[in-house]
C-alpha cells in the first residue's frame, strides 16, 4: 500500500507506528496523534502522545518502559524538589529541551504542527507526525474524586479514580491541523492503533471534521484491539471499561468504533461476534521489533483485503 494512515497515541500507538514504518516508506506513512492529553505544567507545553512518538521513531526511547528518553538525567526535578515544586509529573533534562523549544516557539507563533515537524526533521524521523489539531482539546474526566483533567488522573493519580464520564474540551470546535483531512482522504488505508479508545482515540474522533473525513474516505478503516485475552495490555482500559459499565471485550470495541472502522484486528486467542465486521487475527503483544512489524503487516493485510 502506497499510503497508510494511523491514528494514534500513547505508548501502543507508538510501538504499532514503528512497524508500520519498517513497512510503509517516508512520508508515505502519516501518524495523526492524539493532543488531548497535551496541557500545561511549570508554565510548559507539554505533548506527551508526540513526543513519545518522536523519541520511538527516533530510536530515543527508554526501552523498558516505552517513555521518556533513553539514558535520562534528573538534575532538574531534583532542584525543583529543593525548591518545593510540584513533582508528580517528571520532567528529565533531556525531555525539557522539547517542552522549553515547544514552549517558547508557541510564544512566538509557531504552530504545534510546524514545531512537531521541525522536531521531526531534525532527528531525521521520517514518517509525517501530524498532531490531530493545532487547536487546544483537553481531555477530562468526571470521577469520584471530582473532575480532573487527564495528567491529574493518568500520571498524579495513577488511574485510581473510578471514572463515571469522559469529555473533550475544545473537540467540538476544534479544527483538524494541516494535513489531517487531505491525509485521511489520499490513504490506501486508515489504521486506527491499538491505543486506549477512551482516552487516545476517542479525542481524535471528537473532532467532528477528522470523523467526517474517515467516514468520506474510500480506504478501508481497520483498528487494531487493545486487549488480549480480555485485557489491556498496558494502561487503564479494561479499568476504565468496568468503571463505565462496558464488557472487556472485543465486542465492545467493535461497537465502540462502529461507524468507523470497516475490520478489527485482535490477538490471534480471542474472539469477536459483532456481525459485519471483517476480523483478522495474529498475535498481537507488541514486545519486540519483529512483533511490531508482525502487527503492522497483519493491519496492512485485513485492509488490503477490504479494498475494492
Amino acid at each position: 500500500m502506497s499510503k497508510v494512515v494511523v491514528l494514534t497515541g500513547g505508548v501502543g500507538g507508538a510501538k504499532l507506528v514503528l512497524g508500520l514504518s519498517h513497512i510503509v516508506a517516508g512520508a508515505d506513512l502519516t501518524a495523526i496523534v492524539n493532543t488531548g492529553d497535551d496541557f500545561r505544567h511549570l508554565g510548559l507545553h507539554v505533548s506527551p502522545d508526540i513526543d513519545t512518538l518522536l523519541y520511538t521513531l527516533s530510536g530515543k526511547a527508554n526501552a523498558q518502559q516505552g517513555w521518556g528518553r533513553e539514558g535520562e538525567s534528573w538534575a532538574f526535578m531534583e532542584a525543583l524538589r529543593e525548591l518545593g515544586g510540584e513533582d508528580w509529573f517528571l520532567l528529565g533534562d533531556g525531555d525539557l529541551a522539547l517542552h522549553v523549544l515547544r514552549s517558547d516557539a508557541l510564544a512566538r507563533g509557531e504552530t504545534l504542527s510546524q514545531i512537531t515537524a521541525g522536531f521531526a526533521a531534525r532527528w531525521g524521523i521520517g514518517t509525517r507526525i501530524l498532531p490531530m489539531s493545532d487547536d487546544p482539546v483537553a481531555t477530562m474526566l468526571d470521577t469520584d474524586e471530582g473532575r480532573l483533567a487527564f495528567q491529574r488522573y493518568f500520571v498524579e493519580r495513577r488511574c485510581a479514580p473510578a471514572v463515571s464520564a469522559i469529555d473533550f474540551a475544545g473537540a467540538s470546535s476544534a479544527v483538524p491541523a494541516g494535513g489531517v483531512e487531505e491525509a485521511i482522504l489520499a490513504a490506501d488505508a486508515v489504521i486506527v492503533a491499538p491505543s486506549n479508545p477512551f482516552l487516545s482515540v476517542d479525542p481524535l474522533l471528537a473532532v467532528p471534521a477528522i470523523r467526517a473525513a474517515l467516514a468520506r474516505t474510500a480506504a478501508p478503516v481497520v483498528a487494531v484491539s487493545p486487549l488480549v485475552g480480555g485485557q489491556a495490555v498496558k494502561g487503564p482500559t479494561a479499568k476504565l471499561m468496568g468503571e463505565l459499565g462496558i464488557a472487556v471485550d472485543n465486542d465492545a470495541i467493535a461497537r465502540h468504533y462502529a461507524g468507523v472502522i470497516d475490520g478489527l484486528l485482535i490477538d490471534s486467542g480471542d474472539d469477536c461476534g459483532v456481525a459485519g465486521l471483517a476480523i483478522g487475527r495474529c498475535p498481537t503483544l507488541m514486545s519486540s521489533l519483529d512483533d511490531k512489524v508482525r502487527v503492522a503487516r497483519a493491519a496492512l493485510a485485513l485492509a488490503e483485503g477490504l479494498r475494492p
